[in-house]
């Protein structure tokens, strides 16, 4: 049974103050539940949040990093800075990673295997079609590629203990929303590439969750979609009580 995980991706916001004081509102709210989950945050609070959330369930996560353990690489971070801190997650191949700042299908390869090989932090690898190739109808082909090339030479036992989530582009930070059943169709099709490349065993345990203006106002009737097992969850887990709100679908 896989156990229902919210992150927050705060992106670009917040200084380390504003990160302390959401902490300390949300461990007011916060009690302890069966969903999974995390905050996804700037590089420069991520040490904050874990000394904020010592001794909770609530887990922190980076939103990126490089593949090598160190070199001239300036302005990245690398897996063992990650690993000092204590973070529990990273997001990989964000959309806005993708476009704005050159991420490909084989820079994304190389850090799955970098955290997964090296390391027990858990991979939210990110994945999904814009909107052209939406209304192309290309949504499930440019998503599939995107799977198997991200997860070139990886060994099922590593899969199976990561985070995909389905974004599609034209519904971060726009305010559209993909309906239910369109969420729900991508995370299937996920669980079925999945299961092609691997095995159902793999495709059962991963964790998939959909991402794109998630409130929570919509939160319960995606979340009541079969394959859909969390939200990754943008501007609206900025505020502690719109984030509990979802946390609580």
């Amino acid at each position: 049974m896989r156990i229902p995980f919210i992150a927050g991706n705060w992106k670009m916001f917040k200084t380390n103050k504003e990160a302390l004081e959401f902490a300390e509102e949300f461990k007011k709210l916060y009690q302890d539940t069966d969903v999974k989950t995390a905050i996804c945050a700037p590089f420069t609070q991520l040490e904050t949040l874990k000394k904020a959330f010592a001794g909770t369930c609530i887990g922190v996560g980076a939103q990126n990093m490089h593949f090598e353990d160190e070199g001239a690489f300036t302005g990245e971070i690398s897996l063992p800075m990650l690993k000092e801190i204590g973070v529990d997650y990273c997001i990989i191949g964000h959309s806005e990673r993708r476009q704005y700042f050159a991420e490909t299908d084989e820079t994304v390869n190389l850090k799955l295997k970098k955290l997964l090989n090296e390391s027990d932090i858990v991979p939210i690898l990110c994945v999904g079609e814009n909107l052209e190739q939406r209304e192309a109808g290309k949504e499930s082909e440019i998503v599939e590629n995107q799977i198997k090339a991200d997860l070139d030479g990886l060994s099922a036992d590593k899969v199976a203990r990561m985070v995909i989530a389905y974004e599609p582009i034209w519904a971060i930070g726009t305010g559209k929303t993909a309906s239910a059943e369109q969420a729900g169709e991508m995370c299937a099709l996920i669980r079925r590439v999945l299961e092609k490349l691997y095995d159902e065993d793999v495709c059962d345990q991963v964790t998939i969750q959909y991402g794109g203006s998630v409130k929570p106002e919509n939160a319960t009737e995606i979340m009541n979609m079969g394959e859909v097992d969390g939200a990754l969850v943008g501007g609206a887990s900025l505020k502690p009580d719109k984030f509990m709100g979802i946390i609580n679908f």
